[in-house]
This record gives C-alpha cells, sequence and structure tokens, in this order.
C-alpha cells in the first residue's frame, strides 16, 4: 500500500514538473516574439506568438495569462504586416492580412482592431483598382482601364484623378457621350477644365475626320460642340473651312474673325486675314473688305493681292 501511495505521489510531482517545464518554454516562446517585434521582424514574432499561444493554452490555467497576452498581440501583429503589404503595394497580401487580422480580433474579442481592419479594406481595394487601372491606361487598353477607373470611383467619387482618367479612357474609345457623364463628377473634383480639355479635343477630332469625309455640316456642329469645352483656335478654323465649303459665307467669316481672336499671331493668321476680306468683298460688304485688305497690305505673300483688290474697291 506504501508503495502505490509512493507511486502515485511520484507520478503528481513528475506531472508538475512536466507543466513548469512546459511553461517555462511557453514563455521562452513569448519572449523571444517580443524580442523579435522589437527589432521589426514582425512575420517571425507572429509566429513566436502564435506558438507560445498553443503552448500556453496547453498549460491549462497556469498558461492563462500567457494566452491573454498572446490574443492582446496578435490581432494587431497580423494588420501591421498587412499594413506593411499595402505600402509595398502588395494589395492582395495587404487583404489577405487584413482579414486574417479581422477574423483573429473577432475571435479573441479586440473590437478596435476589428473595426480599424473594416475601415482598411475598402481602401485597400480602391488602391487597387486604381493601380490596375493606372497600368492599363499606361498599356493603352482603355477600354479595361475605364471599367477599373468606374470601380475607383464607385468606392471614391471624390477621386477626381480617376474620374479625369475615366474621361480620357472614354474618349480614347469613342464613348463622347460617356465621358460627358464621367465630366460632372471631374468638374466636382478639382479636375474640371483639364477634362473639359480633354473633351474639347475629342470633339474636335472628330470634326476633322468628318471635314475630310466631306461632310461639313457635321464637321461644324462637332466644331461647336467641341467649342463649349474648350475654347481653342483650330476649332473655329476648321468650322471656317467647313462653313466656306458650303457656302455659308457669314458664318465662315464669324469663325475666321473669332479665330483672329484667339490667335492673333497664329502663322495662318496673314492668310486668314486675306480670306476674310475675300469673303466680305464676295458678300458685297466692301468696308469691310477693304478694312481686312489693309491689314495685310504689307505681308510679304499676300500683301501684293491686297493691295490689288485695295485699288479696285477704292474706285
Amino acid at each position: 500500500m506504501k508503495k502505490i501511495i509512493l507511486a502515485l505521489a511520484v507520478l503528481i510531482l513528475s506531472a508538475g514538473l512536466a507543466s513548469a517545464q512546459d511553461m517555462a518554454s511557453a514563455t521562452e516562446t513569448y519572449n523571444n516574439g517580443a524580442e523579435l517585434l522589437a527589432i521589426s521582424h514582425k512575420a517571425e514574432a507572429l509566429a513566436a506568438f502564435q506558438e507560445a499561444l498553443k503552448m500556453g493554452e496547453a498549460c491549462g490555467e497556469d498558461g492563462a495569462e500567457l494566452v491573454a497576452n498572446c490574443k492582446k498581440v496578435i490581432p494587431g501583429l497580423i494588420l501591421s504586416l498587412g499594413k506593411d503589404a499595402y505600402n509595398k503595394k502588395d494589395f492582395d497580401a495587404a487583404l489577405a492580412k487584413v482579414d486574417e487580422a479581422k477574423a483573429a480580433a473577432k475571435e479573441y474579442g479586440d473590437a478596435d482592431i476589428a473595426a480599424e481592419a473594416d475601415e482598411l479594406v475598402p481602401q485597400i481595394v480602391n488602391a487597387k483598382n486604381m493601380a490596375e487601372a493606372n497600368a492599363a491606361f499606361g498599356e493603352k487598353n482603355f477600354a479595361a482601364a475605364a471599367e477599373s477607373y468606374r470601380k475607383v470611383l464607385d468606392g471614391d467619387p471624390s477621386n477626381g484623378n480617376a474620374a479625369l482618367r475615366l474621361v480620357q479612357c472614354l474618349t480614347n474609345t469613342g464613348d463622347l457621350d460617356g465621358a460627358k457623364e464621367a465630366l460632372v463628377l471631374a468638374e466636382a473634383n478639382g479636375q474640371g477644365e483639364k477634362a473639359k480639355s480633354v473633351l474639347g479635343k475629342a470633339f474636335l477630332k472628330k470634326a476633322q475626320a468628318k471635314l475630310k469625309e466631306g461632310k461639313n455640316a457635321d464637321a461644324i456642329a462637332l466644331a461647336e460642340e467641341s467649342l463649349q469645352y474648350n475654347v481653342s483656335a483650330n476649332a473655329y478654323y476648321l468650322a471656317g473651312q467647313a462653313a466656306s465649303k458650303i457656302n455659308k459665307a457669314s458664318d465662315a467669316i464669324g469663325y475666321y474673325e473669332k479665330f483672329l481672336e484667339a490667335a492673333p499671331d497664329d502663322k495662318r493668321a496673314a492668310a486668314i486675314t486675306y480670306t476674310i476680306g475675300a469673303l466680305y468683298h464676295q458678300s458685297g460688304n466692301k468696308a469691310k473688305a477693304l478694312e481686312y485688305y489693309k491689314k495685310v497690305a504689307s505681308d510679304e505673300k499676300y500683301g501684293p493681292e491686297a493691295q490689288k483688290q485695295i485699288t479696285a474697291l477704292s474706285k
């Protein structure tokens, strides 16, 4: 009987020693994690804290305090790794870590870390969409870029750069109606003037194509629409050309005069000035014809002919 009692005592003693050894090992692992964290070896520190947590749980009540400390550290550390990945623009890794941090925070009852993770997710998603959009834009894959910029704006309607880029993408794909819709967001977020310039140039390019096709009325309409977004001497010049071709002298004069107001020093100014004089001449307005002929009377190229017309009209 004494032998049996003695044996039980030995077993109890050895169990206590084993538990103490396990707890010491768990504490050492935890301390290693703290040391690794102090020198910013976050991934290794996380692994140590997670291992210490398992070891502490195996120690039962003796490990309760260590387990609690591990649970305080782990969710925030995982979130910190997610932020590091975000800063490195590794958005997929960042999302994975933030989701992991959120799950750990909920499991361990850390409401602050869970809330912070919730706030970070849309930021990371938006940054990922913006990066993908910019990459597609750089490759001139404007359709794909437009789709990604729309995703950015769905998540953050205040992103003026995304709105401007969306206008650029849609004009490049020929979706001018869509570009006009995107202009509203660009204007609301400080990129209105740049977006208008893009849209104005797109309509002017379309007007130039119509002029080459001989569709002069369409060219004029598109030039007019271009001018709604961007005052351009070239738009006035094109509209003047188109109006002249369909014998709308009065309209042509108006466009050419606005061209000279917008670009008085343009290399085409002398030619346009002479043309205006000729159009007024053809229309029977001698006074205005003389006015414009006299403006180029000293021009090396157009002066001699202008002088002839001045002489003829002065008789």
